[in-house]
């Protein structure tokens, strides 16, 4: 059964019968609004949205990141699948696979983002979405809907942190601005 998130809202992700999820996996999903054209008639824009995910340690500091120009973590923990320059396509569009039993002990908290490498706001994105997935068994965790009108061209999603022996999820949800997430940096840091 998946949890709608509400912004700020946090779910551990200990398994119902016992014990926590090792792997999981974090979908992205998107879709362009039409724009209108000449004569009143719609167009299809192309709309580029890329998924990170940024892994700092207990002092907030950034210890590696996986995004659309380092496809896997040093230690191979995480893997994003490729980016997807469109959106087009149904269910995820960019996918980011984590291991979470071989996350170094030095990183406590990972963070997931999203922006517009082509620079559109949120405006002109529908049916946004991030999802966690259990890697073991293909089912839903927990969803947390993007798909916010607005002058924003990025958002920092999610977060998933150690909690004691297990792990956590955290939706943030707060928008942001910048086309990598180099940019986003400082607005992540409030998060932590």
């Amino acid at each position: 059964m998946s949890i709608s998130l509400q912004k700020g809202q946090k779910v551990s992700l200990a398994k119902p019968g016992g014990g926590s999820l090792t792997r999981v996996r974090m979908g992205l999903g998107w879709d362009a609004v039409a724009k209108k054209g000449l004569f009143g008639k719609s167009r299809a824009q192309s709309i580029d949205l890329d998924a990170s995910c940024l892994l700092f340690d207990a002092a907030g500091n950034l210890a590696d990141q996986v995004w659309f120009r380092q496809l896997q973590s040093k230690e191979g923990a995480v893997h994003h699948t490729g980016d997807n320059l469109t959106g087009e396509g149904e269910g995820d569009d960019e996918v980011i696979n984590v291991d979470l039993q071989r996350i170094p002990d030095n990183v406590h908290q990972l963070v997931f983002t999203v922006n517009s490498f082509t620079g559109q706001d949120f405006s002109q994105i529908a049916n946004a979405f991030c999802r966690l997935v259990d890697e073991s068994t293909g089912q839903e965790i927990a969803r947390y809907e993007l798909s916010e009108g607005g002058r924003h061209n990025a958002q920092i999603m999610a977060k998933v942190s150690r909690d004691g022996s297990g792990w956590s999820m955290t939706a943030i949800g707060a928008t942001a601005s910048g086309r990598t997430f180099q940019h986003l940096l400082p607005a992540v840091s409030a998060h932590l």
